[in-house]
């Protein structure tokens, strides 16, 4: 029977709590979760004293040997209850599976943690299951656009910071998936808080983080749904005036999300609060009035044929039919159609 998937703060509990196991494999294709667990590991298995003997970390090539990975694990600690052996970009190893060996029987003193990144391995090799008997598989994935919000105040919400929702929006859109970016600028943000404030706000985010707060893909969003054609000129002119701030592959993913989620609504079972936000997995009840705006204003017909258009505009955008027209043409076309 094949075990459940674990969590990063499932690891994140366990480790806080002294519960190492000798071996992770921390794999997928978001390198966030990764790089966070495997540098927890080495920070609270070790002191900083320890590490010094204690620590080694390995950066595979086509060239490294899993033998030598092997070597090192085999290794005991000096002076400290374990020892730390961190695998980085173990994906470039050719033999992974020579690791089987030392798998099967590993050193308990050793906690070998293995970073593979920008894919997973194949749950059906030998591999798999034989570091699951002892150790931890964990297969991290990029998080859907719409988990983001609940990324952005939940990782705030853990340094005791609070964010308003249209901020919370503002930080999404904008800065998008890279959540690597995206904690390195909430972590900015963190720190030019004044003091005895603990909530961000818009205006902090169009300071600090460089993102107008009348010009951005949240206020776009807002204007779309409402069919404000004065409000979307003026945001898509801003956007054409700033093109590496504000490419228009962003603002295709954002008019994709908002007319899907309204499709969907269309189709709910139940068109209540509780129906919408069960068929949107929707945790917050704000999130729905994007999407009820838009069902007013958008047919579901309309709805369908935007999604249409948005599909053929993004081939145009990728070079396919695109004839002597320049991105903007072709984004000025979409928000016609759009809203006409």
């Amino acid at each position: 029977m094949a075990k459940s998937l674990i969590t990063d703060r499932e690891i994140i509990s366990q480790i806080q709590k002294g519960q190492f196991k000798p071996i992770y494999l921390l794999m997928g294709d978001e390198s966030y979760y990764i790089d966070r667990i495997s540098e927890y590991i080495a920070s609270k298995a070790l002191t900083k004293e320890e590490q010094d003997f204690n620590q080694t970390i390995i950066y595979c090539t086509r060239e490294t040997s899993v033998s030598d990975i092997i070597n090192s694990a085999r290794r005991y600690p000096m002076m400290a209850k374990f020892q730390v052996v961190i695998v980085k970009e173990a994906q470039n190893l050719l033999k992974l599976e020579d690791l089987l060996i030392y798998v099967k029987e590993p050193l308990m003193t050793t906690i070998l943690v293995i970073c593979y990144k920008n894919g997973s391995i194949d749950r059906r090799k030998k591999i798999i299951p034989a570091i699951e008997n002892t150790g931890v598989v964990f297969e991290s994935n990029r998080l859907k656009e719409g988990m983001l919000p609940d990324f952005i105040t939940g990782y705030l919400r853990r340094k005791q910071i609070a964010i308003d929702s249209r901020a919370c929006l503002m930080m999404a859109e904008n800065v998008g998936s890279d959540l690597n970016r995206l904690a390195g600028e909430l972590d900015k943000l963190a720190l030019v808080l004044p003091n005895g404030q603990t909530q961000i706000t818009p205006e902090m985010i169009e300071e600090h983080v460089g993102i107008s707060k009348e010009f951005n893909l949240n206020e776009l969003r807002d204007a779309i749904v409402r069919k404000d054609l004065k409000k979307t000129n003026k945001i898509i002119f801003y956007f054409d005036q700033n093109p590496k701030t504000n490419p228009p592959q962003r603002t295709l993913s954002t008019l994709f999300s908002i007319f899907t989620s309204t499709m969907l609504a269309w189709y709910a079972p139940e068109r209540t609060e509780s129906g919408l936000m069960a068929q949107l997995d929707y945790r917050d009840s704000w999130r729905l009035r994007n999407v009820k705006t838009s069902m007013q204003n958008y047919s579901a017909l309309k709805t369908m044929q935007i999604i249409g258009k948005i599909r053929e505009t993004d081939a145009k955008l990728k070079g396919i039919n695109k004839g002597n027209l320049t991105d903007s043409d072709i984004m000025h076309e979409l928000i016609y159609f759009i809203t006409h």
